[in-house]
């Protein structure tokens, strides 16, 4: 049976997958994403994220016990926004969220979403996918105390850009253009079609999810 894997700590990407039909076995990457920026220093922001989400998967699958690692779909991702020429990622901390904000508030940015996707069959990697989903986000200008109040809630700390379009910072989010799913971090439609280019059909996978 085709396992699929998720290698990513991203509640949202789970949520998605899991809402889309999927049970995917999540296995969380140790690559230094620092470290991997750092080498892709200068280039356009989609070879970044998509740069990020190959070397996840890359990474994933070196940990994938044996039985698993015979047959499955590994998916790596990584998203983080784009504004001013700038690729953000998490802010990690309240000043840099607040910053990060105050930069956005009432503008509109391009949030980019890395995506990879390892095909392997009987130990061998098969098919090997990366592209990248661009989705513009229209931000809304919270007031101050609703600011304040959003960012000691933690949640934007950890979350590409510093903002959720599903959780509390929907509240902020004007609108979209382009695929919702892709700004939660997985973009359906552009999974769909790398899988499709390995020859793997939304229906396969539906037949492939564990039972029990």
């Amino acid at each position: 049976m085709t396992r699929v894997v998720l290698g990513s700590a991203s509640t949202g990407r789970l949520g998605v997958l899991r809402q889309a039909g999927l049970d995917p076995l999540v296995v969380v990457s140790g690559v230094d994403e620092d470290a991997v920026t750092a080498s892709l220093a200068g280039a356009p922001p989609e070879r970044v994220v998509s740069g990020l989400a190959a070397a996840k998967a890359d990474e994933v699958l070196t940990h994938l016990p044996a039985a698993i690692a015979a047959d499955c779909v590994v998916i790596g991702c990584d998203s983080m926004l784009f504004l001013d020429g700038q690729l953000c990622g998490k802010p990690g901390d309240v000043d840099t969220a607040r910053k990060q904000w105050q930069a956005m508030s009432g503008r509109t940015a391009q949030l980019f979403s890395g995506h990879a996707v390892l095909v392997v069959r009987d130990g061998a990697v098969t098919h090997r996918l990366a592209d990248t989903g661009v989705t513009a986000v229209h931000f809304g200008s919270p007031t101050e105390g609703d600011l304040n109040a959003y960012l000691y809630s933690g949640e934007p700390l950890g979350v590409a850009g510093g903002f959720t379009l599903d959780g509390l910072g929907g509240w902020f989010v004007e609108g979209i253009e382009g695929d919702p799913s892709n700004v939660i971090g997985l973009s359906l439609p552009l999974l769909r079609r790398m899988l499709a280019a390995a020859g793997i059909s939304v229906a396969d996978l539906w037949e492939s999810r564990p039972i029990g």
